[in-house]
């Protein structure tokens, strides 16, 4: 395990989350080790999103697991004297019995785990990805969860939050991501009083369990926003939650796009 929280005191040449070929991403590892070390990063972590029991192409396969963390040796040996790399996973809470704090991922040996939620259950009982493009969240929601976004915002933060209670990971990913896709059906919901409470009753469980935020920049070029929503950057500070900023780049050349913006937003807000 690495001290992550005492790596993004001292520095801000890391990033600890970005996809490969191994799940979502579009450019092989050494790739983004390539890119990093041309950016100036000084720590670099891999984190492929774990493989599940559901039938996703962004997740990697069981079988592939092995083969990924013989690369990340690899590229280790070949790059380690240039900069610092990492063996992680973005791993999905997606019940009781799957998620970060589960044998199987715990036995893994990685540096450190990112805790998500990308998955939540129809009222049907079907899993359903609520993290893609808008277009498929409209999709999903008229055909798995009959117009009911309230449903789909509550089941959300009540896996996120039994996520955080279970444990078993360092950092938690893109923790409102779900009020993107959310906004694009209903504009404004998250303007809600209840969607508002979620978020910060999930800030209080957080700094109770000592668990890392990630400042998640990956649609900051596109819809100007981040994850969480800097509007919460204040309750952040109050409750001094540590933070790290992270790209979550699919794409080698965009590891560190709104990284530096996303720390300025940040350090201005004053307490």
């Amino acid at each position: 395990m690495i001290d992550i929280k005492r790596i993004s005191k001292e520095t801000f040449k890391y990033n600890f989350h970005t996809h490969t070929q191994f799940c979502d991403g579009r450019n092989c590892m050494e790739d983004f080790v390539i890119h990093a070390i041309n950016n100036g990063l000084e720590h670099y972590g891999f984190s492929p999103h774990g493989p599940t029991s559901i039938s996703q192409l962004c997740n990697m396969s069981f079988d592939s697991v092995r083969d990924y963390l013989e690369e990340v040796n690899r590229l280790k040996n070949k790059y380690g004297s240039y900069i610092n790399l990492y063996a992680a996973m973005e791993i999905d809470y997606i019940n009781e019995n799957e998620n970060p704090a589960s044998e199987y991922y715990q036995k893994l040996p990685l540096d450190y785990r990112i805790g998500s939620v990308h998955y939540i259950s129809s009222q049907d009982g079907i899993y359903v990805d609520i993290d893609g493009k808008q277009e498929r969240f409209k999709e999903s929601m008229e055909r798995y969860f009959y117009g009911d976004i309230e449903y789909v915002i509550n089941k959300f933060y009540t896996s996120t939050t039994k996520m955080i209670e279970i444990g078993g990971f360092d950092i938690i990913g893109h923790l409102d991501k779900i009020g993107h896709n959310a906004s694009f059906f209903r504009p404004d919901i998250e303007t809600q009083p209840f969607y508002t409470q979620k978020v910060m009753d999930l800030l209080d469980l957080i700094s109770e369990k000592k668990l890392i935020v990630e400042i998640n920049t990956k649609a900051f070029y596109n819809y100007n926003r981040l994850f969480p929503n800097e509007k919460y950057f204040r309750r952040i500070k109050e409750l001094n939650i540590p933070v790290v900023f992270n790209s979550d780049a699919h794409y080698s050349d965009k590891i560190d796009s709104g990284r530096y913006e996303a720390k300025g937003l940040f350090d201005s807000v004053v307490i």
